[in-house]
């Protein structure tokens, strides 16, 4: 995360009740994720729609995302495809497709970042770490048109200067 370049940060005021008591659900739905055995696994998965997911012991950094707001109520994976459904040709196109897939259309960062965008969640980039509060989410470059996305938690580093992010790079739902 050293080297990430912060891309873009989002806000869920628009989808909840009051900002603060969604972000604040949010950001203890991801904590608690942070408990759960998970192995980094990118594979395409087949899975019910709506309320969809990959197996509980495997996922990918958006997966943080969509099982914390499943944990509050709210099925990303349904809001997404309906979204794409009526307005594909706002969605990137990085895919080469031509349709809606159900199955991961909601397990993509550039996906996620448009569609909360889409929904006027989106928040200015700053330098400022007290800009981003516990259940924003914060999306970013990894370099190669790679995209990563984490949710910001009401966990202080140990310099106790920022709050900690939870996400999946690789060594399952963790915060850092």
């Amino acid at each position: 995360m050293k080297n990430a370049i912060l891309f873009l940060c989002l806000s869920i005021n628009v989808l909840c009740y009051s900002q603060t008591e969604a972000q604040e659900s949010l950001a203890e739905a991801a904590l608690a994720l942070t408990e759960q055995q998970v192995t980094y696994d990118p594979s395409y998965f087949s899975i019910d729609y709506p309320n969809g997911d990959v197996p509980a012991d495997k996922g990918v950094c958006t997966d943080v995302i969509i099982r914390a707001y499943r944990k509050v109520g709210i099925d990303l994976q349904q809001l997404v495809h309906e979204d794409m459904k009526a307005n594909f040709n706002k969605y990137p196109n990085n895919w080469s497709l031509t349709t809606t897939d159900k199955n991961i259309d909601h397990r993509r960062v550039p996906n996620l970042m448009t569609f909360f965008t889409r929904k006027g969640a989106e928040k200015a980039i700053t330098q400022n770490p007290n800009d981003y509060l516990p259940g924003d989410l914060v999306a970013w470059s990894l370099g190669g048109g790679l995209t990563h996305i984490g949710m910001v938690v009401n966990k202080k580093s140990k310099e106790g200067k920022r709050n900690l992010i939870v996400h999946n790079i690789g060594n399952g739902q963790v915060v850092e």
